[in-house]
């Protein structure tokens, strides 16, 4: 008589353990209240995730946005100093330029001035370009006409034709073509000695628009050897700025660009001039991400209430399972499957939801203000056109992972509830 081989017990986290959980969900009428608390966790997990993955990519949009903005208008890097003013600077220039990574060097001289047209005046900085190099403020100069940038810089001494800022330009009430006047308040210099301040009538020759308002309201773009001639520079350098094609590894570049010069110089770079601003967007997005973070925890604590109400109504079923051999450890890995469950499923919607909304946050925005007649985003505010969002996988990563993590230590706590209960106790009261 062949002799009976014994059973081999079920491991942690068996089918049997995944089937009862699942059931343990799928509410009848009269469970319907833990049905209701478990779409409402659902509910809850997928809309903080979804809020999270949003808000965290809409300020990761912002800050790229911006950052490329201002890095593209101000330069990676600057150099100053006595190579300025040296005799081989030209030299210079060119060696920095063969750097490894250099995209572009730039020499200029920046002047404050006042701006008046139309019976109204404003203040601002001048910025003295060569022609060609204008091309190396990317946004400047593919917003400007083909004839502003072929008349840029035409003429004697540049020429007499400027640039200005969208913002500006509907400041002042002007237009291509219109006359601008500049006020300098240190004047050229003359055999008489310095003539003060110094007006000078311009023609606006074309109107930008950098993405940033604050630098379209603020800058204005002249030939360099017209500023040199108008601010009394003649021949002088303010600055070399510099791009590079990898702004974020500006560190690696200070060194070979000081070497490059060949002379005493101070080289700093866009962490020195941007760093108070660079810093706050930092700052806001770790704040956010702990409030948000915060919401997705308290989303995740709706799960105690529902696997409470399954435990209280399935006490009978615990204790009739711990009798018939079930072990305590299978009672709190049913119930922390249950909860486990509603929070993965919520983490996964919000995940979807999240993704969907970012990548068409664009059309969103179109369709929202067509439909209100109402301008949701305003550039003249937000100094962006449009609501950026960038998708960063490793806050999509992390974003899960804490929204499962918090889902898993909610559903703990009333599961390991559910493994301490007396089953003989438990069939006394039913």
């Amino acid at each position: 008589m062949t002799e009976a081989v014994p059973s081999k017990p079920a491991g942690p986290f068996s089918s049997w353990e995944f089937g009862l959980a699942l059931r343990y969900l799928r509410a009848r009428r009269k469970e319907g209240g833990i049905a209701l608390i478990a779409i409402i966790s659902y509910v809850a997990i997928a809309l903080a995730v979804m809020a999270l993955i949003t808000v965290m990519s809409i300020m990761a949009g912002f800050r790229t946005e911006l950052m490329d903005r201002m890095l593209s208008f101000n330069g990676h890097a600057y150099v100053q100093g006595p190579v300025l003013s040296a005799p081989d600077r030209e030299a210079a220039l060119g060696r920095i330029r063969d750097v490894p990574g250099v995209v572009s060097v730039t020499p200029l001289t920046e002047s404050q001035a006042l701006f008046q047209a139309g019976g109204q005046t404003s203040g601002g900085i001048v910025r003295g370009v060569r022609p060609q190099d204008l091309a190396s403020t990317r946004y400047v100069y593919d917003s400007l006409t083909p004839e502003a940038r072929a008349t840029f810089g035409q003429g004697a001494y540049g020429g007499d034709r400027v640039l200005i800022g969208k913002a500006l330009a509907e400041q002042l009430g002007v237009g291509v073509g219109s006359p601008i006047s500049l006020y300098s308040p240190t004047g050229a210099d003359s055999a008489f000695g310095n003539l003060g301040g110094l007006t000078k009538t311009y023609i606006v020759g074309g109107i930008f628009s950098s993405g940033t308002a604050d630098f379209d309201r603020i800058f204005i773009f002249m030939p360099l050897e017209q500023a040199q001639l108008f601010f009394g520079k003649e021949g002088m350098w303010d600055v070399m700025e510099i791009k590079l094609a990898q702004p974020d590894r500006v560190g690696d570049f200070i060194e070979p660009i000081r070497q490059a010069v060949g002379g005493p110089a101070l080289v700093s770079d866009w962490r020195d001039r941007l760093a108070a601003f660079a810093g706050a967007l930092k700052v806001e997005k770790v704040a956010m991400s702990i409030i948000l973070g915060l919401v997705v925890g308290i989303a995740a604590l709706n799960i105690i209430s529902g696997i409470v109400m399954l435990v209280k109504n399935k006490t009978r079923d615990i204790a009739i399972l711990r009798t018939v051999g079930a072990s305590r450890g299978s009672m709190l890995r049913v119930f922390f499957i249950s909860g486990a469950a509603i929070g993965a499923a919520g983490t996964m919607t919000g995940l979807v939801l999240g993704l969907l909304f970012c990548l068409n946050i664009g059309a969103i925005q179109h369709f929202l203000e067509a439909l209100l007649g109402v301008q949701l985003f305003n550039a003249e505010v937000y100094m962006l056109d449009a609501v950026p969002a960038l998708v960063d996988p490793v806050d999509v990563f992390w974003v899960a992972v804490w929204s499962l993590f918090m889902s898993c230590v909610a559903s703990l706590l009333p599961s390991w509830r559910a493994a301490r209960m007396d089953p003989v106790e438990a069939l006394r009261f039913e």
